[in-house]
């Protein structure tokens, strides 16, 4: 990323082509502008996943504003687990390869204990043409390239997710069943080491449903069994989506938990 010049940041923003010709000029905070510089940079690949920035001070000089304004700005990051501020050594690109961050977009906790604990069970992966639902969701055109994947996880003795997940083709050029196996991470983590690819962010329908005979043989249970289906839509830099992915959850040895904030 340039360095910035030395003269404060202009504190409005253009109206978009859209806004009314009537209405009255934006404003951005200072620190959200430099909030925008940041994700950029972020997105750019200055930083990668796990990477420390530079310090307030750096980044202060660079911008030409305060430290107090680029502390507001790194707060509203981390708040957002874009980034992760860790006491006495700085402040890092957040990733979803260390331990904290690994279960940060599943909400399936076990009704004894505190983290999922899941094991995985790859069952399939293959490269197939997108089906207009699934590219209308992920802002591609039907028939492009995509990549589909199954798998299972499991508790402590059976398995108690049934997760689909279906990629765009052309961000995950060489993704196979022997990848994925080899990998022994979260799939995030190998999403952003060898793609390039950050889930920052995600939306969820959930609903309950009954299990059919194909779910119900997966999950070890018996048709017609109550589950949860979590519906996700995963984005990257940009609110751009990169994944989309739907869970059936056996819930009867765990629970389906989010914090309201």
């Amino acid at each position: 990323m340039p360095a910035m010049p030395r003269e404060p940041l202009s504190t409005s923003a253009p109206a978009s082509a859209s806004s009314p010709v009537d209405a009255g000029p934006s404003f951005s905070p200072l620190y959200r502008q430099i909030k925008s510089l940041l994700i950029a940079g972020l997105q750019g690949g200055e930083w990668k996943a796990g990477e420390g920035i530079p310090s307030e001070i750096e980044l202060a000089q660079r911008y030409g504003v305060s430290q107090g304004t680029v502390r507001k700005a790194i707060d509203e990051l981390a708040a957002e687990n874009l980034l992760v501020r860790r006491q006495g050594r700085g402040t890092f690109v957040a990733t979803h390869a260390e331990q904290q961050q690994q279960y940060r977009f599943l909400r399936l906790m076990p009704d004894e204990g505190q983290e999922p604990g899941l094991g995985r069970q790859l069952l399939d992966c293959k490269r197939q043409r997108a089906p207009a639902w699934i590219a209308k969701q992920l802002q591609m055109r039907a028939g492009d390239p995509m990549v589909e994947v199954r798998r299972l996880l499991h508790g402590k003795d059976r398995p108690v997710v049934l997760d689909d997940i279906w990629l765009p083709g052309d961000l995950f050029k060489g993704l196979t069943t022997e990848r994925l196996n080899k990998h022994r991470g979260p799939f995030y983590g190998l999403f952003e080491t060898e793609f390039g690819v950050h889930m920052i962010r995600a939306q969820e329908k959930v609903k309950a449903v009954a299990a059919d005979e194909e779910s119900a043989a997966l999950l070890q249970v018996a048709v017609g069994t109550p589950l949860l289906s979590v519906e996700r839509l995963s984005f990257t830099y940009g609110d751009k989506p990169v994944e989309l992915r739907r869970g059936l959850y056996n819930t009867s040895t765990h629970f389906y938990r989010n914090d309201l904030n």
